[in-house]
């Protein structure tokens, strides 16, 4: 069953169809409620408390008010307060299509929360001579094939890797057509069938980051993950307020994307330690791993790391000198095929892994659930509840989450119909 042709949908979504994305704040990378339902609840909150100060902020704000925090780059805009990273305004990805000479549709995705023609472009130019005519089941050697074309050129993670992994999760998707089963039952067989998810939260306000744990147990989320960009004091002041709201029974993780350098992240474990978490999540700079080693070794509480590291080659050195306790590889910068390599390793060294879902669509949460249900050590998966809005747009049919897990889908493949039409209407046009 050959692949006879490859096509690239990079997209853009304006987040306005979300419940809501603030950019007020040094959290520009998290999502804020902006619903009548949580507005309401923080109006009852303050007039049962008395509290005579402002009303908190929970609609989108223009960036214009903010030019002190954020750098407006048009399309993108940076957090000036950490320069980690430039993000876009709108949701965007790269949707990958392959077509069997069969009939049979693969759908895949490249992560590109940032510039998604640069994906699109290699898998046009690069991954798409190399991978057609070839048949869908030697899927991991299409991988290897592509990966190996690029050895010579020193680009083993990054973009490219990004764009061999879209065509990857579209032929495993075609595969569990094919073979009329999930692609998770193709991979090797299901471990389970309910897949639990943690929500995603941040702001810089506790009582405004306190209200979105509140609101998301009320959801059905028995797990939460904050999103914090502050110095060490106001994040323990966060993390207190929002441990105090939601109570004990809640499982609470927080990420603090590579906000401290080795010292201040120890000190900041050491206070996380009394107040209960599952885990710290990137806590330094993620290329360095003798620091994160010694994070690890200081801590009683596990850390957490991965989303940015794409092959089993980037995570060798990690396993073998246990630079942090759960796994977390992103499936839209791994691949199907990548990610089941780096969770089998994982393994070997009692690692849990918890699949991260950034700047991923739909196709990416799709194919994580598969993943989810096939890994042997999988621990928790990522969910935006406020986020899902945006990313399924392009979907045919419904695919949410419940009470904050995700069921297997009854479809095979990923489980999953996409919309063509919304593809193109939200396709956007090459850079050049």
């Amino acid at each position: 069953m050959k692949i006879v042709n490859i096509e690239s949908f990079p997209i853009r979504v304006s987040n306005n169809s979300d419940k809501g994305r603030k950019i007020n704040t040094k959290n520009i990378n998290t999502a804020m409620l902006a619903n009548t339902e949580l507005s309401d609840k923080s109006d009852s909150y303050n007039n049962s408390k008395n509290i005579t100060e402002p009303k908190r902020h929970l609609e989108i704000k223009s960036m214009d008010s903010y030019e002190t925090i954020v750098k407006d780059m048009g399309e993108y805009y940076i957090d000036e307060g950490s320069n980690t990273s430039i993000y876009s305004k709108s949701h965007e990805t790269t949707v990958v299509k392959i077509e069997t000479d069969t009939g049979i549709i693969g759908w895949g995705e490249a992560q590109s929360p940032v510039s998604p023609n640069t994906s699109a472009t290699i898998i046009k130019d690069i991954v798409t001579p190399l991978t057609i005519g070839k048949n869908i089941f030697d899927v991991e050697a299409i991988w290897h094939k592509n990966y190996a074309a690029k050895r010579e050129r020193g680009h083993y993670t990054g973009f490219y890797i990004d764009a061999i992994c879209g065509v990857d999760i579209a032929i495993w998707d075609a595969i569990g057509k094919a073979l009329n089963m999930s692609t998770a039952q193709a991979m090797g067989g299901i471990h389970r069938n309910n897949v639990p998810l943690y929500n995603g939260i941040g702001g810089t306000i506790p009582e405004e980051v306190a209200d979105q744990a509140e609101w998301s147990v009320g959801k059905g989320y028995k797990y939460l993950k904050m999103h914090l960009k502050e110095d060490l004091e106001k994040t323990i002041e966060i993390v207190t307020k929002v441990r105090e709201r939601v109570g004990e029974s809640i499982g609470l993780m927080l990420d603090v994307h590579m906000g401290f350098e080795t010292f201040n992240a120890i000190k900041l474990g050491k206070e996380l330690e009394k107040i209960n978490l599952l885990w710290l999540e990137s806590p330094s700079d993620p290329i360095d791993i003798p620091g994160l080693c010694e994070i690890s070794r200081s801590l009683d509480l596990p850390i957490a790391n991965g989303e940015w590291t794409r092959t089993k080659y980037e995570m060798r050195e990690i396993f073998e000198k246990k630079a942090y306790d759960i796994s977390m590889p992103d499936i839209a910068r791994t691949g199907l095929t990548g990610g089941k390599q780096i969770a089998t390793i994982a393994e070997l060294y009692n690692i849990p892994v918890s699949p991260h879902v950034g700047g991923g669509g739909i196709v990416s949460i799709a194919a994580t659930l598969q993943y989810s249900m096939t890994i042997p050590n999988f621990l928790i998966m990522e969910h935006s509840e406020q986020g899902h809005a945006v990313k399924s747009i392009i979907l045919s049919e419904n695919f949410d989450a419940n009470n904050g897990t995700y069921n297997s889908p009854s479809k095979p493949g990923l489980g999953i119909e996409i919309d063509e039409k919304k593809l193109e209407e939200y396709k956007i046009k090459p850079s050049l």
